[in-house]
C-alpha cells in the first residue's frame, strides 16, 4: 500500500464567540482556508482533487446541506470536483484527514483536499418539530452551539452531563487540582503569543477577507495561574469543589482549516514537495464523561501503527478542550515514556488560539507538521478528545 503526504495547510485565524468572525458565515470560512491551502500550489489544476473532505460538528444552519461541497462551489473550483462533510464532533476534520489519508493510500485517488469548519457564534437555536400542528404546550429552543441537545431519554443521564462536569468528574479521578490546570492554561497564551511574535504561524495563517483579524483573537499576553486563579468555577461552586473556569477551558469559537493531502507520485502535479507522511492513525472510545482521557489510548494505537514508540516522539499537538484533560493526558503519556512535557503544544494551544470544534483537527495537524519543518524532528503526533467519549490521533513523520 502506498503512503498518503501532507503537502500544504492553511487556516483562517480564529475568532472569539461574538467577536471579530462573528458576521462570518461557516462555509464563507470554510471558502476562505480551501482557496488559501490552494493558493499555496499554484501550479495544482483544481481540476485533479479526487475529493474533498470536511469536517463540521454542527450543520444546523448555514453549514447545513454538505458545507463540504457548499465550499468547493463558493471557492470556484471545477463543478467536478467531489466534497463530502463529516462529523465526529470535535475531531471531525482530524477525521476528514484520516479519511483522506485512507483514499490515497487505498489508490482511489491521488490529490485530496481535507479540512473544516465552524461557527460558534452563527449555530442557530433549534426547535423539536411537534407531532401536530399547532400543540397546546411550550415549546424549548435549544442551542446548537455546543453539547448535548434534543437528548434520548433512554441515554443514561450519568452520560449526558455536560463537558464541563464530565471534566470536573476527570479532575477528581486523577486528582488535578485547580493550580495545575491555571498553570496550563497560562503557558497556552504566553507560548501561543511567543509563536505569534515570532513570525511561526505567518506562513500557517490566512487572512478573512473584509475581517480586521491579524491573528487568533482569545490569546491572552501575559497571562498567569495568579490571574487564572480569580475567575469563578464556572460548572460546579468553589465550596463545591469547582476548578474549571473560563480562563483554563478552550473557549468558543469561530474558524476554519484545511490541508492539502496527496501520494507521492502527485508531488509533480502539486508542484512541490510533500512535508510530512501520514505515518499511523488512531480512534479510541470510553464512556461518554471520561472523553477527554480517550487521546491516551488513540495516541497508543497511532504509535504502535507507525511502529514507533513515545521515545521517538519530538513534538505533541493536542487540543486543549480543558486543562484538566490536558494534563491528565499528559501525566498518562509521560507514565508511557513520553521523555518531555514540554514538547506538548509548544506553540500554544486551543485554551489560548481557540476551539471551533469542527476546524481544530485540521489546525492541530498543520501546527504539527510545521513544527516538526522547523525542528528538522523526524517523529511527532496529533490528538483530539471527542465528546460522547472518543479521541483520535494521527503521528506524522517530517519528509521535508
Amino acid at each position: 500500500m502506498r503512503s498518503a503526504y501532507l503537502y500544504a495547510a492553511a487556516r483562517t485565524p480564529f475568532g472569539r464567540l461574538d467577536g471579530a468572525l462573528a458576521e462570518v458565515r461557516p462555509d464563507d470560512l470554510a471558502t476562505v482556508a480551501l482557496r488559501g491551502v490552494l493558493d499555496k500550489t499554484p501550479d495544482l489544476d483544481p481540476a485533479a482533487i479526487g475529493d474533498v473532505v470536511w469536517g463540521c460538528a454542527n450543520q444546523a444552519g448555514e453549514d447545513n446541506r454538505n458545507v463540504g461541497r457548499m465550499a468547493v462551489l463558493l471557492a470556484g473550483l471545477p463543478v467536478s470536483v467531489p466534497a463530502t462533510t463529516v462529523n465526529r464532533l470535535c475531531g471531525s476534520s482530524l477525521d476528514a484527514a484520516m479519511i483522506g489519508s485512507r483514499t490515497i493510500e487505498a489508490g482511489d485517488a491521488d490529490v485530496v483536499v481535507v479540512g473544516g469548519a465552524e461557527s460558534m457564534t452563527r449555530a442557530p437555536w433549534v426547535l423539536p418539530k411537534p407531532s401536530r400542528a399547532f400543540p397546546a404546550g411550550n415549546i424549548t429552543a435549544v442551542s446548537t452551539t455546543l453539547g448535548w441537545r434534543l437528548v434520548n431519554e433512554n441515554m443514561p443521564p450519568e452520560w449526558t452531563v455536560s463537558l464541563g462536569e464530565a471534566n470536573e468528574l476527570l479532575a477528581e479521578r486523577f486528582g488535578i487540582s485547580r493550580e495545575r490546570q491555571d498553570e496550563f492554561a497560562a503557558r497556552s497564551h504566553n507560548l501561543a503569543d511567543a509563536a505569534w511574535a515570532a513570525g511561526f504561524y505567518d506562513d500557517l495563517v490566512v487572512p478573512v477577507p473584509g475581517v480586521d483579524l491579524p491573528r487568533d483573537e482569545g490569546i491572552r499576553p501575559g497571562s498567569s495561574a495568579r490571574k487564572l486563579a480569580g475567575l469563578k468555577p464556572s460548572f460546579r461552586p468553589a465550596e463545591a469543589g469547582g476548578t474549571i473556569t473560563a480562563g483554563n477551558a478552550s473557549p468558543l469559537n469561530d474558524g476554519a482549516s484545511a490541508v492539502l493531502l496527496g501520494s507521492e507520485a502527485a508531488a509533480d502535479r502539486i508542484g512541490r514537495a510533500p512535508l510530512a507522511r501520514v505515518a499511523g492513525r488512531g480512534v479510541s472510545a470510553v464512556e461518554p464523561p471520561m472523553f477527554g482521557y480517550a487521546p491516551v489510548e488513540a495516541a497508543g494505537q497511532a504509535l504502535a501503527r507507525a511502529g514507533i514508540t513515545w521515545a521517538d516522539i519530538a513534538a505533541v499537538e493536542l487540543n486543549e478542550a480543558f486543562a484538566v484533560q490536558s494534563v491528565a493526558c499528559v501525566d498518562a503519556w509521560l507514565a508511557h515514556g513520553l521523555a518531555d512535557p514540554g514538547i506538548v503544544n509548544a506553540k500554544g494551544g486551543a485554551i489560548a488560539i481557540g476551539h471551533p470544534l469542527g476546524a481544530s483537527g485540521g489546525r492541530i495537524l498543520a501546527t504539527l507538521a510545521a513544527r516538526l519543518q522547523e525542528s528538522g524532528d523526524r517523529y511527532g503526533v496529533a490528538a483530539i478528545c471527542i465528546g460522547v467519549g472518543q479521541a483520535l490521533a494521527v503521528v506524522l513523520e517530517n519528509v521535508s
